[in-house]
């Protein structure tokens, strides 16, 4: 899963400096997340639009200066997927019970990361250990989660019709989140077999 194998793009990770800025701005982005399921449970979506908005630009701004300054760490190379997953998965049930988004949709995006984090803890218990790598369909789909929970909340926000772009993209990210499931699960089965091969 992406909260344990990094962002995937190459950095050096530094043992030291584990309060660097990136990793400040990604732990506000963590305590923004409460805030954010209160705006939306609250009916306030214009504010759970803007906190989500800046939300999203954090994550480019910490990503930018880990990489351009080399502030990257070891705590940042988990902390910044399972704060972003933290966000994601928060928003999603939090709309799935404002019913702006199917239920449907959102237990299978919520399901996807349950099974991912256990079968990594499976892994762990059983000391095969593995770090399954962010995949180039796990990106795809997290962006198209990032998109449509933005077009959610900014039409409720700002009351206008968004059909049919929200209809398109719920079902580009069920697709994609189906994709993402089989690559991983595909991804953790080999993983398993060159173990029990190798011993």
């Amino acid at each position: 899963m992406e909260a344990c194998a990094g962002r995937g793009d190459g950095r050096t990770h530094e043992p030291g400096r584990s309060l660097s800025i990136p990793n400040l701005i990604t732990l506000a982005r963590i305590l923004l997340v409460p805030v954010m399921v209160w705006a939306i449970a609250s009916d306030a979506m214009q504010i759970a639009f803007l906190l989500f908005l800046a939300a999203g630009l954090s994550d480019a701004i910490d990503g930018f200066l880990a990489k351009r300054f080399g502030m990257a760490t070891e705590l940042g190379a988990y902390l910044d997927p399972l704060a972003d997953k933290a966000m994601i998965v928060s928003i999603y049930v939090a709309l799935g019970i404002a019913e702006a988004l199917p239920r449907w949709l959102v237990i299978l995006v919520v399901s996807r990361d349950i099974m991912i984090v256990s079968a990594i803890i499976l892994s762990w218990l059983i000391d095969k250990r593995v770090k399954l790598k962010p995949l180039t369909v796990s990106k795809l789909n997290t962006v198209a989660q990032i998109v449509l929970a933005l077009l959610v909340l900014a039409s409720r926000g700002y009351n206008f019709d968004a059909e049919p772009a929200l209809t398109i993209l719920m079902a580009l990210v069920a697709i994609l989140t189906l994709l993402s499931i089989v690559f991983y699960v595909g991804e953790w089965v080999r993983h398993m077999n060159a173990t029990d091969t190798g011993r």
